[in-house]
């Protein structure tokens, strides 16, 4: 009998109890205490295993538990560090779903997740504790504020420093602290532009627990990202932050392809060329990983399907295209085409915090929407869309950005394609007429049509922009990959008397052979522009 998928389930003890299908990476405890890092953060994308990986630490160190039948035949315990376990007090948050839209629902939302281990603490020593002490009486005197609805943010700003004390205190032991997504609040913060009102509140929330605190044994953070670099990490004793350019960690986050086959032949699926098309391609350290959450949910159902990008808002990563510039999106036009490019980033800085063509290629590959595939030197690296399912999630984002619904973008070009023109250029003029406000604010305004297309189009042609044909260069050229298909070649003008460019634009096709090199059927398009208004002419070549 099939051992069920812990789809949703991300807290160790549960998958292990109830026997759900898990993949041993324990022996991150191993690495996690041979490297003895005072504070370490580990930067991941979402639904890479960041939680099950934390509750599964914390379930092997908490002094006030058995854990022992959970890790029985796993890797940690054939190792030396095996009677480690149960050893340490233990304090864990995980602030995953601590977003709002201001900062009362946040710190609601926060206070609760306070709360939780608050309470764990107070049900596990209350017997044994002088209730008349300065440490206890700080101690209840903040669950009480965490249970006030009345409280803000600003009661709670020493809450997880006061914990570290009382833990220290009654074990005579500094505890290990984990908080799994500590980014989250303060990226929602971001998101919602509010961060100027709790920026200092964040700071001071963290950096009290874990800036020189003689009650930390060791913190291990995970998160999206490093951010707020010049004030929460600012004088901590240099954290150790392991982004996906590091090798330690790389293989405990995230499936191995090793893993990912043994999973899909366990539930009688392969590893094929097409799941590796739809998931593979993301490089961590070196290591080349799947997604398990992707994985996860199509050995479920045994169907690819888009799974990761239905799972979380991409809030930021859309405010941070819409801002983006002519230089980002010339390099994004190579990874839209399914090639590498060579990028300048940093993984250091937040784009939050500096908004910057370097921190946005950084906030995409830290995000899982662009993966390093050779690092080239410390501010520069290779880089590539992963795989089919984060091509789909950028053809969202794109046409999101410009205005433009993305299956009438597929209809469109089916149309072009099956040569129904008066369709064809109802549609695009509906686009343009949706995609007007972002046109009108942008230089490369249908830019962002070309690149729709490109995420739409990818596995049926090549898609280029601007490449060297004939005796010069066309604006797009669709080669098809099958002969099935028609090629297409696309030319653009603007100005105000549109149906003399449209000829023209055609005429610049035929008469500088932009098709040189296609074969079979190709479609010549001349498209003109004069803001809301456009129109096209089309030509029609058989080549031999």
């Amino acid at each position: 009998m099939k051992r069920a998928l812990p789809i949703g389930n991300s807290d160790f003890r549960d998958v292990r109890e109830h026997d759900f299908y898990y993949v041993d990476k324990t022996l991150m405890i191993k690495d996690f205490l041979e490297m003895k890092d005072k504070v370490a953060l580990i930067a991941r994308p979402r639904r890479f295993g960041k939680t099950l990986n934390m509750t599964m630490v914390r379930e092997f160190f908490d002094i006030t538990v058995d854990s022992r039948e959970l890790f029985r035949g796993l890797a940690i315990m054939d190792t030396e560090y095996a009677d480690q376990i149960n050893s340490r007090p233990v304090i864990y948050f995980t602030f995953k779903d601590c977003k709002g839209a201001e900062p009362g629902a946040l710190c609601v939302l926060l206070k609760q997740e306070l709360y939780i281990e608050y309470l764990r603490y107070e049900k596990l020593l209350r017997e044994k504790w002088d209730r008349t002490s300065y440490e206890v009486k700080d101690f209840y005197n903040m669950i009480e504020t965490l249970r006030d609805r009345q409280s803000t943010y600003i009661h709670i700003v020493s809450a997880i420093r006061n914990l570290t004390d009382i833990v220290m205190n009654y074990y005579q032991m500094a505890p290990i602290l984990l908080i799994d997504e500590y980014d989250q609040p303060i990226m929602s913060s971001y998101e919602y532009n509010y961060h100027s009102e709790m920026g200092a509140f964040f700071s001071s929330f963290y950096g009290s627990a874990l800036k020189d605190n003689p009650s930390l044994g060791q913190a291990l953070l995970t998160g999206i990202q490093r951010v707020a670099k010049e004030s929460i990490f600012s004088q901590l004793n240099n954290p150790k932050v392991y982004t996906v350019l590091h090798k330690q960690y790389a293989d405990y986050f995230g499936l191995t392809t090793e893993e990912t086959d043994c999973l899909l032949k366990d539930y009688g699926l392969e590893l094929n060329d097409e799941v590796k098309r739809m998931y593979d391609g993301y490089h961590f350290g070196g290591v080349e990983m799947y997604n398990p959450w992707s994985i996860l949910n199509y050995a479920d159902n045994n169907f690819l399907d888009n799974y990761w990008v239905n799972t979380s808002s991409n809030l930021l990563i859309r405010k941070a295209l819409k801002k983006a510039n002519r230089r980002f999106w010339d390099e994004f036009d190579k990874l839209a085409q399914g090639e590498e490019t060579t990028v300048w980033l940093t993984l250091d800085t937040a784009y939050v915090e500096r908004e910057s063509n370097y921190s946005l290629w950084g906030l995409l590959v830290n995000a899982g929407y662009i993966t390093v595939i050779k690092r080239i030197d410390a501010t520069s690296a290779i880089v590539r869309i992963p795989n089919g399912e984060v091509r789909s999630e950028f053809q969202m984002l794109v046409t999101e950005i410009a205005g433009i619904e993305g299956q009438g973008l597929q209809e469109m070009f089916f149309c072009l394609l099956n040569k129904n023109i008066d369709r064809f250029i109802a549609l695009y003029q509906q686009a343009v007429l949706e995609c007007t406000s972002y046109m009108d604010a942008k230089e490369n305004a249908y830019h962002m049509l070309f690149l729709g297309m490109c995420m739409t189009l990818q596995g049926d042609y090549k898609v280029t922009s601007n490449i060297e044909a004939g005796y010069g260069r066309s604006d797009i050229t669709l080669s098809a990959l099958s002969p099935k298909n028609p090629s297409v070649i696309v030319e653009f003008k603007q100005g105000e008397d549109i149906g003399r460019l449209k000829e023209e634009a055609l005429e610049q096709i035929l008469d500088n052979k932009y098709y040189t090199g296609l074969t079979g059927e190709v479609l010549c398009v001349g498209l003109a522009h004069d803001k809301k208004r456009c129109d096209v002419a089309v030509h029609v070549l058989n080549l031999s």
